[in-house]
């Protein structure tokens, strides 16, 4: 009789942990069965948006669900993150997490309302740039070295505009190793940004490789340097910031994210359609030749590394720059 009862006792265990595994199971093969949204929390025309909407595209192609962008723009990225934070964490819901949201905020914000570390986790990484100094190609700024004589000679009148922390934390070490002031101008959108620039309202900005590439190719803006270690092989005769202030490297990350509580099977087939879509010929080829990203297939683990190092890098950034926590 007790015999009996163990091993009724036995297959029902048995059955019971089947059981349990096969929600995860089948998730994990079905997955994804409807509408991916990802959000991206600044507005249309900036790297994040563009980089998302190719990616998306693939993995649309690859699993035949459709793949929607939404942008959701303000504070700095934290409106969009915010967004994510609360949405149900099926793997449905994604968030593009940027230099902003993932590694800067932490440090400009008392309390930005989420942690990146603990509310998210990052299931693929796009790829990593730096940014342009650009002015207007009609600015009487040649060079940077033309852009800082004025600065100095004009203490506190020029203005840079900036519209989130990759385009605002760059001017603002630029000052403190030049030694010169200057105001900065924030912009909700990129677009209005660029609008002010050739209206004359401000004077330069910092923008990534990827969001003023169309304005540098057609002539419209002019770069005087590259926030990257050395220059671009795609920009040769744009000069790096570093050969005038050596180690000055403000480089930055595109991502995409899940909230925290997304089922581990659901996070893999993620990073396996994200990672699959960079190793894509077209989707490589564009990222590094077009947008000058450097981008490679990681792992969840590598993700999760990389973004810590990001925030860290950028919190030393961010104190260069003497930014106080809003």
């Amino acid at each position: 009789m007790n015999t009996f009862r163990m091993t009724l006792s036995r297959r029902l265990l048995l059955a019971l942990s089947a059981s349990a595994a096969l929600p995860a199971a089948a998730q994990t093969e079905a997955f994804p069965t409807k509408t991916i949204r990802i959000i991206v929390p600044f507005a249309p025309g900036g790297s994040g948006d563009i980089t998302a909407r190719l990616v998306g595209k693939y993995i649309e192609d690859k699993t035949g669900q459709p793949f929607v962008i939404e942008n959701k723009p303000g504070a700095n990225g934290i409106i969009g993150a915010l967004s994510v934070k609360t949405a149900p964490p099926d793997g449905y819901t994604l968030m593009l997490a940027t230099t902003s949201t993932n590694a800067a905020n932490v440090h400009m914000y008392k309390n930005p309302g989420y942690d990146p570390e603990k509310d998210f986790t990052v299931v693929g990484i796009i790829g990593s740039s730096g940014t342009f100094l650009v002015v207007p190609a009609d600015s009487p700024y040649k060079t940077l070295a033309d852009l800082l004589a004025d600065a100095k000679a004009k203490p506190g009148k020029l203005n840079f505009g900036y519209f989130n922390a990759s385009s605002q934390v760059p001017a603002e070490v630029l000052g403190k190793k030049a030694g010169v002031e200057w105001q900065g101008v924030g912009y909700k959108a990129i677009g209005n940004a660029w609008n002010d620039l050739y209206a004359g309202a401000i004077n330069f900005m910092f923008v990534d490789l990827t969001a003023a590439r169309g304005q540098v190719v057609n002539n419209k803006a002019r770069p005087l340097a590259i926030s990257l270690p050395e220059r671009s092989p795609l920009y040769p005769d744009v000069p790096a910031l570093a050969e005038t202030f050596p180690g000055f490297v403000t480089s930055g990350f595109l991502a995409i994210a899940v909230p925290k509580a997304t089922p581990l099977p659901v996070q893999q087939q993620l990073n396996t359609l994200i990672n699959e879509a960079l190793a894509s010929p077209e989707i490589k080829e564009r990222l590094a030749n077009e947008f000058a990203l450097r981008s490679r297939p990681l792992t969840l683990a590598q993700c999760a590394q990389q973004d810590r190092d990001e925030r860290a890098k950028w919190g030393e950034y961010v104190k260069i720059a003497k930014i106080e926590p809003q």
